[in-house]
């Protein structure tokens, strides 16, 4: 038998829109909640938060009941006697301990919860969570904002992608009902330019985060002006490369790599992206894609004004600014601000 973790457990029971609160029909909720119980009972105590409390009592020691999920999740994360708690839907049956010890690895300082990632969906509800969210889920039950996903944006996250392990994705495939695909949009593609040191690869990342908040999927593709190398001496592809192939590629059952010698244009390199939301370029300030500027205060401006959503620069702190007035000037840092101007751009929703 494995041995305890330094984690608790938190099964919420009940009171998705969507459907985990289908309770017994779907012959099964009840069922489920036993057999995560179960199998998760070798991790922690296992708490369960549900509508109707008396419909669970003999599955777990403490049971709450809850009129969302979002205080469900208050519950079992301030009632934990660790200051970790994993929290999975009861609509997800095939969520093993095996899973949970492997996303515990992540475990550091710098985060506050640790949440699963499969392709274009995150998982609030496959996570790993520490007390240090309780002050904002408490602001998020005062402003009545119950979704889950919202939390995510306030506190310290983590993503922890499944396409790269060696887990099934159906181990967070869950028994409700899905809703319709959207209609599909066209890819949304932009850059961000400017000097260098400016900024740009700290901006781009925390888009990333935004991005995949919501439900996106991102890639990102770094222009160099100048000659680069990935591989390294002494690696079997960087000696393929130097014997004169003009591929040389390696890959493994959860990531590849490509390296080609020859030159490639955008056009090629989106080509790699396919099937991805959004594709964010760092650099091409000459190219007619739309872009976001990273200014230097009193530098002119290096891209065509007429393909600028933004301009992001510290003089977005001043009243006065020595910019256009037709285009936005935001604050570097203001990635909220930043974020909500490019969703504006593309007319994105959430999906």
């Amino acid at each position: 038998m494995s041995e305890k973790t330094n984690l608790s457990v938190g099964i919420l029971a009940g009171n998705r829109s969507s459907g985990i609160n289908q309770a017994k029909a779907k012959a099964g909720n009840r069922y489920v909640v036993r057999k995560l119980a179960d199998e998760l009972s070798s991790i922690g105590e296992v708490m369960i938060s549900a509508s109707a409390k008396n419909d669970y009592e003999d599955l777990a020691e403490r049971v709450f009941q809850d009129c969302s999920l979002l205080e469900g999740l208050y519950n079992v994360i301030s009632n934990a006697e660790t200051d970790l708690v994993f929290v999975c839907g009861a609509d997800m049956p095939m969520v093993t301990g095996e899973l949970v010890r492997y996303m515990a690895g992540y475990i550091s300082s710098d985060y506050d919860c640790y949440c699963l990632t499969d392709e274009k969906h995150i998982q609030p509800l496959c996570a790993i969570y520490s007390k240090a969210v309780l002050p904002f889920i408490e602001k998020a039950l005062e402003n009545g904002d119950f979704k889950l996903i919202h939390l995510l944006r306030h506190v310290r996250t983590k993503f922890i992608d499944l396409s790269f392990t060696t887990f099934d994705k159906k181990v967070i495939r869950n028994n409700n009902i899905r809703k319709p695909a959207k209609t599909q949009k066209p890819q949304v593609v932009f850059c961000v330019s400017g000097p260098k040191n400016t900024g740009k690869t700290g901006l781009i990342i925390r888009l990333i985060n935004e991005f995949i908040r919501e439900g996106y999927s991102v890639g990102t593709i770094k222009h160099d002006g100048h000659e680069y190398d990935m591989d390294h001496e002494g690696t079997d592809s960087f000696r393929f490369s130097q014997a004169g192939a003009k591929v040389s590629a390696i890959f493994s059952g959860g990531r590849f790599s490509v390296n080609c010698n020859g030159p490639a244009g955008p056009e090629e390199m989106l080509a790699f992206c396919r099937g991805l939301d959004v594709v964010i370029f760092e650099g091409l300030k000459n190219s007619p894609y739309p872009k976001i500027e990273m200014a230097r205060p009193g530098s002119p401006l290096m891209a065509d004004p007429a393909t600028l959503i933004l301009i992001a620069s510290d003089t977005a702190k001043d009243k006065k600014s020595p910019y256009s007035e037709k285009i936005p000037v935001l604050d570097r840092d203001d990635t909220e601000g930043i974020f909500s101007m490019i969703k504006k751009y593309f007319d994105l929703e959430q999906l």
